[in-house]
């Protein structure tokens, strides 16, 4: 054991780092560290841990970066340590306190004191040090993931690649300082998976030898200018035009490649983050037209090469914890799933196999997505898997912005077989501009998933949207761009923090927000923040639209081919979240005339809810508004819950005046065709104040899901609601009677 002693700036290195290079021979040590930060006093910690566990390195070094921004008081003694457990949980952990200054966390692995060991240098961050009690944690939920459709190349592209996002991120997958930072944040956040989602990732990633011409080198990007004809399932995702004018955007061999993502997986590891690669099928970008490829599933060279690809992906690099797999979108629906099974089996089931052969002890996980396919024919063709096979459900369709408790997988639930596990997919492709902050919602939504005997874990992302780099912010500060992880830090925090333990209460994260802006109330910016977060819910419940393409709430807007932005019509016809109790319009109006009792929400609740929360945001936000001006992220903030706040009017107003002129459709009663317009014109209002904030701040963007979205041009088709409404004669609407509108996402 070796005591040491460090004067280090932690802005310009890390304290790892320096004892790494101060005594590199040394497995162990004790470090006293005196931090000295612009020349004030700070907190003396005295660690002890073995800096040769790169988790536990990571969480000392956590700490001694709050120390270093901690007003000066009493040294503190922290030691770090694990104690193995047989047949324990890894991520468990205990914190013990033998004296007012001195504090022992126990992992029953790496992962576990590196967690007790965060939740330290969050106390010392938040000033609660003195407070915390001696306690034991588990994780709620085991494996809490992200979704990240990954932009790797023009020439392998993932499903959101036909998007302003995804493609000024291309560069930044190959970044490592992109990658240190996001890893680093999701262990801070708690998350221990990373699901990357690509349409055909293996020439950007493996060697096959059987088909040489197939890695590539260097990666690329187009200069074509993209638009919104681009296929729902990405058959087109690559394009000879796009091909055509390309550019280079970084000059890096196949194997340069390989070495780059062998590390991002051990810089996982040592952060206990688990990789998964997914994949849609039946993809062939990068490798068609080379060594006789083809896309088409009955051509045998297609088969061997894909059993071959994943053979090497395996076996290339052996952090990698499991592969994800889709029948579909490029199978033919038509297709039954016997057959499309049989073919995955005979390519990425054998190519895994082929790959065990040299090491059968390695765990090598199969998710098996229930998209297109019947679970029956997936066990029956998966059956001599060399390792466990899961399924993966999406579990809010593409909202989890909606309702806390989805019923959507409830007949997957009970029709599950037996000893059989379920990922979750939460998709978020509710927001993709503004910051979350419901803790209230996050933690209803978390409690509310199916027990552990069903559910193996879940990874939140969207669909249409990169989480990369943040790239819509229309004035960003000089240098590189954050990421969407630290610019919405609040929101991860959220969702990860209460996955491992949902009982942390609100106080929790009002005192993480009173760290991060000292200068700020921090109970108004928490109500500023929860008020704001209610509006998408609300308003998805009430409007439903079960994929990314169909409803986009920023924006009132689906994909042009499909009903581009929703009038006032659409809302008088629109169905409601099946499970959400809420009644649509038509139904409402049914009740309300025939003085029936509502047996759910009534639309007019919702918008009253609606307006509720955006006069509680606005409340709460004029008591931040003076801090803001010191503080930048703070006043982007600030315009992120004002934004919403407007948005939310909207809504409120929008919903009003379809209800009166669904009245008036009904009884031509003058007074509510008065109303229609008296509400619409205030949405129209509430539209422009929206539209004003946000793109005072944002630019428009090209999404792969929805087209381009400007929402100040988009004035003018709410401004044709008023017109909708004023020409609009009794009788017009028309109740066909359809009150559901999503997919199934598990058959037996």
């Amino acid at each position: 054991m070796v005591r040491g002693c460090c004067f280090c700036t932690v802005s310009q290195t890390s304290v790892d780092q320096l004892l790494r290079s101060l005594f590199p021979m040394i497995p162990r040590l004790l470090c006293f560290c005196c931090l000295l930060l612009s020349g004030r006093a700070a907190t003396r910690v005295e660690l002890s841990f073995d800096r040769s566990v790169p988790s536990v390195a990571f969480a000392a070094a956590e700490i001694e970066r709050a120390a270093a921004m901690a007003p000066e008081r009493a040294p503190l003694h922290i030691a770090l340590e694990t104690v193995s457990v047989a047949g324990g949980e890894p991520q468990a952990y205990r914190i013990e306190r033998s004296a007012p200054d001195r504090w022992r966390v126990v992992g029953q692995g790496p992962q576990g004191a590196m967690y007790g060991g965060l939740d330290l240098a969050e106390a010392i961050r938040t000033g609660t040090v003195d407070s915390l009690k001696a306690s034991e944690h588990r994780p709620h939920l085991a494996q809490r993931g992200l979704k990240f459709n990954i932009p790797l190349d023009l020439r392998t592209p993932s499903y959101s690649d036909s998007a302003d996002a995804a493609q000024a991120n291309i560069p930044e997958m190959w970044d490592r300082d992109f990658w240190t930072r996001f890893l680093d944040g999701m262990a801070r956040h708690r998350y221990n998976v990373l699901s990357l989602w690509s349409l055909h990732p293996f020439p950007s990633l493996v060697k096959v030898p059987e088909f040489p011409e197939v890695a590539l080198n260097d990666v690329w990007r187009t200069r074509a200018k993209l638009d919104d004809t681009f296929h729902f399932h990405g058959t087109d995702m690559v394009r000879p035009a796009m091909l055509a004018d390309h550019e280079v955007v970084k000059r890096i061999t196949i194997d340069e490649k390989i070495e780059f993502w062998r590390w991002v997986m051990q810089h996982a590891a040592d952060r206990g983050i688990r990789v998964y690669v997914f994949t849609w099928n039946v993809f062939t970008f990068g490798a068609a037209g080379k060594h006789g490829i083809t896309d088409d599933l009955n051509n045998p060279v297609t088969k061997q090469y894909f059993r071959a690809s994943i053979r090497e992906l395996v076996k290339t690099y052996p952090l990698l914890a499991g592969v994800g797999i889709t029948a579909g979108e490029h199978m033919p629906k038509e297709m039954e799933s016997k057959a499309k099974e049989a073919w995955l089996w005979d390519t990425y089931g054998e190519g895994v196999r082929d790959a065990l052969k040299a090491d059968p002890k390695r765990a090598f996980g199969l998710i098996h997505r229930f998209h297109w396919t019947a679970q029956s024919d997936i066990l029956d063709a998966f059956k001599d898997y060399p390792g466990t096979v899961e399924f993966s459900f999406k579990y809010s369709v593409a909202h989890m912005y909606s309702i806390t408790k989805p019923n959507f997988i409830q007949p997957l639930i009970e029709n599950i077989a037996p000893g059989r596990k379920t990922w979750l997919t939460v998709r978020n492709d509710d927001l993709y501009t503004f910051r979350f902050g419901d803790p209230a919602y996050a933690r209803d939504y978390l409690a509310n998933i199916p027990p552990a005997d069903k559910i193996a874990g879940f990874y939140m992302g969207p669909d249409g949207y990169t989480w990369g780099r943040d790239f819509l912010e229309r004035h960003p500060a000089p240098g590189p761009r954050p990421l969407v992880i630290e610019k919405q830090w609040y929101s991860f925090m959220l969702w990860g923090r209460l996955a491992y333990d949902p009982s942390l209460p609100d106080a929790h994260f009002e005192r993480a927000l009173a760290a991060r802006h000292p200068t700020a109330p921090a109970h108004a910016l928490f109500r500023a923040l929860q008020g704001a977060s209610q509006v998408m819910p609300l308003t998805t419940r009430f409007f439903w639209g079960d994929i990314d393409l169909k409803w986009f709430p920023e924006a009132c807007l689906s994909h042009p081919r499909h009903k581009g932005f929703y009038t006032v019509r659409h809302f008088m016809e629109g169905i409601t979240m099946p499970g959400s109790n809420v009644l649509p319009i038509r139904d409402w109006r049914t009740r309300l005339l025939g003085r029936k009792p509502m047996v759910g929400t009534t639309p007019l609740e919702i918008a009253a809810a609606l307006e509720g929360a955006a006069a509680d945001t606005f409340a709460a936000l004029d008591a931040l508004r003076a801090a803001a001006n010191r503080d930048a992220e703070l006043r982007k903030s600030v315009h992120d819950c004002e934004a919403l706040a407007w948005l939310g009017r909207y809504y409120a107003a929008k919903i009003r005046g379809a209800c009166a002129l669904a009245l008036f459709d009904l009884n031509g009663d003058k007074s509510e065709h008065a109303a229609s317009l008296r509400h619409l014109g205030d949405a129209l209002a509430h539209w422009k104040h929206y539209a004003a904030v946000r793109d005072a701040h944002y630019v428009p963007a090209l999404y792969n899901r929805l087209g381009y979205v400007n929402i100040t041009a988009l004035s003018e088709q709410v401004a044709a609601d008023i017109a909708i409404a004023r020409s609009w004669k009794p009788g017009t609407l028309k109740d066909d009677g359809r009150r559901s509108g999503s997919e199934k996402g598990f058959r037996k």
